[in-house]
């Protein structure tokens, strides 16, 4: 443990949904930062302690796209693992720092290289479509990445009838459902924060408030999208409860949302259901991301090689999905 991370103490209060950190932690932190040519980009779920110092929060494809612009030298993702590989894949000569190396995705294990490799085999006339939430070693495989937000978009337009959807098997199926010209086969996999709504919660909360719309990710199973109001990536149900005339909400995706929400449109309301934590992306912290760039010991190390292979169907969907 370094000794800046020692020093730091972190006061957290709820006022009027303001986050107020300790004026030390905020300067030490501006110090690392400049002096490591350091930006700091947050998901959307991570805590709002995070999002309040963040230089810019947004979805997988939103922060995918900005690390390509982006000029500094360092670059902290506050998210999971998969997030900075992808961050890295894109910049491979920047130092890019995780806030917590355990923070990892369940969902992005959950497709093997001799699944792809048999349904290449079966069909000649096949796209390999790779969710962002992956690994490093799994979009090398693929043909191109979406992110919840593009995934309709660049599939409609890929030439291959055929479409092998990894890793999520929900997100394949609402695409499915929305493109059929195209013959999408779901692989098994999922985010357990997502796939694990009870519907009944889902039910008892819309009965405690019934006028409020449902709003829901895609990578929900498909009884939690058949009652929802709005289908969207955690960017869309933003926009949707920016826009909408409707005051109350109820929100079918992670937590860490409420942060930008509830800034976002201060004068709505917004039931979460209890269980929609991702415990992974709760291993960030403020002292933890001063602790990286302290120590380093978080940098994110992809090899070349794969890197020179996922950085295509990354910029793929880069270029599709504008």
């Amino acid at each position: 443990m370094s000794l800046v991370y020692t020093y730091v103490i972190l006061i957290e209060k709820s006022l009027g949904g303001v986050i107020i950190l300790e004026k030390n932690t905020i300067k030490i932190l501006n110090q690392l930062k400049e002096k490591e040519d350091a930006v700091i980009l947050a998901h959307y779920y991570v805590d709002s302690e995070i999002q309040e110092i963040a230089d810019y929060i947004g979805d997988s494809f939103f922060l995918a796209q900005l690390a390509s612009k982006l000029e500094d030298r360092t670059i902290v993702m506050a998210g999971v693992y998969f997030m900075g590989e992808s961050i890295k894949i894109l910049n491979p000569d920047k130092n890019v720092l995780l806030v917590d190396k355990t923070a990892d995705c369940p969902m992005a294990h959950m497709i093997t290289r001799e699944k792809i490799e048999a349904m290449r085999n079966k069909y000649d006339d096949l796209a390999v479509v790779c969710y962002i939430n992956s690994t490093a070693n799994i979009k090398a495989l693929s043909d191109v990445c979406v992110t919840s937000s593009n995934a309709l978009k660049i599939v409609e337009n890929l030439e291959e009838k055929n479409i092998f959807f990894i890793p999520d098997g929900n997100l394949a199926r609402y695409v499915a459902k929305s493109v059929q010209n195209k013959n999408i086969i779901a692989n098994d996999g999922y985010c357990p924060v997502h796939n694990n709504i009870d519907v009944n919660e889902l039910k008892e909360l819309k009965s405690k408030f019934p006028k409020a719309k449902i709003l829901a990710h895609p990578e929900c199973h498909s009884d939690i999208l058949s009652l929802a109001d709005f289908i969207g990536s955690t960017k869309g149900i933003i926009n949707m409860a920016k826009k909408d005339d409707c005051q109350e909400f109820i929100i079918a995706t992670e937590k860490g949302i409420s942060y930008m929400l509830e800034k976002e449109c201060p004068n709505k309301s917004f039931y979460f259901i209890d269980s929609m934590i991702c415990h992974d992306m709760k291993l960030n912290s403020v002292s933890k991301i001063i602790d990286a760039l302290e120590s380093k010991a978080t940098e994110v190390i992809v090899d070349k090689s794969i890197v020179d292979k996922a950085k295509i169907p990354l910029n793929r969907m880069l270029e599709m999905g504008q």
